[in-house]
C-alpha cells in the first residue's frame, strides 16, 4: 500500500510518498499557493499525485502546540483534512508534526543547504519526516 504524506501550511503543502511496501518515505514536491484561502488548485494537484503514485491513504501532519493544545492551525488543518476526504474518497490520518520543520532544518544544515535554498526543500523534507514517522509507527504495530 502506498501512502501520500502532506505538510499543510498557509502558503505551501509539502508532499512525500511511500514506496509500494509502505516502509520508506521520499519527498516529492512542494505545492505553492498564492493565497491561504485558495485550495482548488492545491486539491487538484494532490489528486493528480494520488493517481500518479496510486496512493491509497493520506497522512496529514497535524500542528499541535508543544503543550499538546490545539491552535488556529489545527483548526485549519482539520478543515483541510475534511476537504481531502470528501474530494479524494481516501482515508486521511493525522500524524503529529511537531518538530518536523526543526528536523528538516537540521538535516539541511548538515547537508550545507542555507539561505534561500532552504525554501526549495523545507516543506518537502518536513512532509517526508511526517510520513516516515507514521510508517515507522504503523510498521512497529503502534498505529
Amino acid at each position: 500500500m502506498r501512502f501520500l504524506g502532506l505538510d499543510f501550511g498557509s502558503k505551501t503543502v509539502g508532499v512525500a510518498v511511500s514506496d509500494p511496501t509502505g516502509l520508506i518515505a521520499s519527498g516529492v514536491e512542494i505545492i505553492r499557493r498564492d493565497r491561504e484561502d485558495k485550495l482548488r488548485k492545491t486539491l487538484a494537484r494532490i489528486e493528480e499525485l494520488i493517481e500518479k503514485y496510486e496512493a491509497e491513504r493520506i497522512v496529514l501532519g497535524c500542528p499541535f502546540n508543544m503543550d499538546d493544545s490545539s491552535g488556529d492551525r489545527v483548526k485549519k488543518t482539520t478543515e483541510f483534512k475534511e476537504m481531502l476526504e470528501r474530494r479524494t474518497g481516501l482515508p486521511v490520518d493525522f500524524m503529529d508534526e511537531r518538530l518536523s520543520t526543526v528536523e528538516a532544518i537540521e538535516l539541511m544544515n548538515e547537508a550545507g543547504i542555507a539561505g534561500k535554498e532552504r525554501k526549495e526543500y523545507v516543506d518537502k523534507i518536513a512532509a517526508t519526516f511526517i510520513l516516515q514517522w507514521y510508517l515507522d509507527e504503523r510498521n512497529s504495530g503502534r498505529k
